[in-house]
């Protein structure tokens, strides 16, 4: 008699890392002879792989985790698990499993890719598993990765971060900084480039950092030279940049790697010193304008991309217009703007004064969105007329006759064509800008 696929069912909070991680997760199980689904009532396995960066993440998981109970009683078989960077924090998994008693694993971020282990175990012996590892034990390579996209893919070059801003808790949850060997790296881009793709993000929480933990002298910029030597690779792209570290020698081989593209994501989160000096972020609003000019001077046509904390705690009037008038000259293409909420177990959180109401943290977020949507709709215009190369991602969802895809800057464009085209790169003229998007025409 032919045993049934047991299916599971991964849904996915938080960075781009995240995603990779569930990629993982997603092979590792297909290869043990689980079957994937997309419907969660169906699933034999439910995971959250999740996040904590921010409160309304965990909210959102804690509310998923209560809806699963009706759904646990009527099956009983039904086994659900929780990893990622939520379960890292300290003593979150014991107050889960006290609070969600349905669920039956919860790991961490750091041995994830042991899910099949607890899931056999929780099969045979009907045992709740709780292990979460405190801390890295290594670099695992040859983890198989089910990709989500056939065209992209994320490649993490390092895990970990050693900057402690005040307001993350990554660093508590990811471990310290530490490096993959470059041949690893480019073993796993030749695998994806037989696949056929076209396109790579290098991925760290500061891949700025790369070469530490490694035996030989390396950077980032000595990676980026290497990967875009590889044969096949059309795009190569890389996030995220802290500005501290971001060095000439980078911005220049930016310019002369011809397929590393022209955008660069590094978090501003805030525009005053006073409040970059409260956040630990080690660098001047100075230093960023002065990093940001020279990166156009070298690369005029290049797109600079941020994320901006509104409302940290102590932040003055004063405070917030310095960081609405640094967006106003910088002129972002695109900004991720967030309220700021206190994440247990990191410094910010232990400020008891300070705290900004919720009614000022909502204008002035208002306020800095509508002038950041004002500059990138100011920035789009600039595209109309010309030509650029689109890697075609898509089918529109909106309209069977157009499709859809990304410029070498990250900038979203639409326009006629047949589906065929999917994972081609063209030539398409800009015809019109809209506020976070471009209309095109195939030449």
């Amino acid at each position: 008699m032919e045993t049934r696929m047991m299916k599971y069912y991964i849904e996915t909070w938080g960075c781009q890392m995240n995603e990779e991680d569930s990629e993982k997760i997603s092979g590792i199980l297909k290869i043990n002879n689980y079957e994937p689904t997309d419907n969660e009532k169906d699933a034999d396995v439910i995971i959250y792989n999740t996040c904590c960066v921010r409160e309304n993440a965990e909210q959102k998981v804690y509310g998923h985790l209560g809806r699963l109970k009706n759904q646990k009683k009527e099956n009983p078989d039904l086994i659900i698990a929780v990893t990622g960077c939520m379960t890292q924090q300290k003593d979150a998994a014991e107050k889960m499993i006290k609070k969600f008693r349905h669920v039956d694993i919860i790991t961490g971020s750091f041995n994830s890719y042991k899910l099949p282990e607890y899931i056999s175990r929780v099969k045979h012996s009907g045992e709740t598993v709780v292990e979460v590892w405190d801390k890295e034990k290594g670099i695992v390579e040859g983890l198989p990765v089910d990709r989500k996209n056939d065209m992209k893919a994320f490649v993490t070059i390092m895990y970990g971060c050693d900057n402690f801003c005040s307001y993350c808790i990554v660093p508590y949850v990811r471990g310290r900084e530490r490096s993959r060997e470059p041949e690893d790296i480019v073993k796993e881009i030749e695998s994806l480039i037989a696949q056929g793709y076209k396109e790579v993000t290098l991925l760290g929480q500061n891949v700025n950092s790369y070469g530490i933990g490694l035996e030989r002298k390396m950077n980032f910029s000595d990676l980026l030279k290497i990967v875009n030597s590889i044969e096949g690779i059309e795009r190569v792209r890389f996030m995220t940049s802290h500005p501290k570290d971001i060095t000439e020698e980078l911005i220049q081989t930016m310019n002369e790697c011809d397929k590393v593209c022209e955008h660069i994501h590094m978090a501003l989160q805030s525009g005053s010193n006073r409040m970059l000096d409260k956040m630990n972020r080690k660098y001047t609003r100075e230093h960023y304008i002065n990093l940001t000019k020279r990166i156009k001077e070298v690369m005029p046509q290049v797109a600079i991309s941020t994320d901006i904390i509104v409302g940290y705690p102590g932040e003055t009037e004063e405070d917030f217009n310095e960081t609405l008038a640094l967006a106003e000259e910088v002129k972002f293409d695109a900004a991720f703007t967030f309220l700021y909420s206190p994440r247990e177990g990191t410094p910010a959180a232990k400020l008891e004064t300070d705290f900004i109401d919720e009614e000022t943290k909502h204008r002035r977020f208002s306020k800095l969105l509508n002038s950041i949507n004002q500059i990138v709709e100011t920035k789009n215009k600039e595209y109309e007329g010309k030509i650029v190369d689109v890697l075609v991602e898509s089918a529109s969802k909106n309209d069977d006759s157009k499709i859809s895809g990304r410029t070498r800057t990250f900038k979203l464009v639409t326009f006629e064509g047949s589906k065929d085209l999917i994972g081609q790169i063209v030539n398409v003229k800009i015809v019109e800008a809209k506020p976070y998007s471009l209309v095109g025409e195939l030449v």
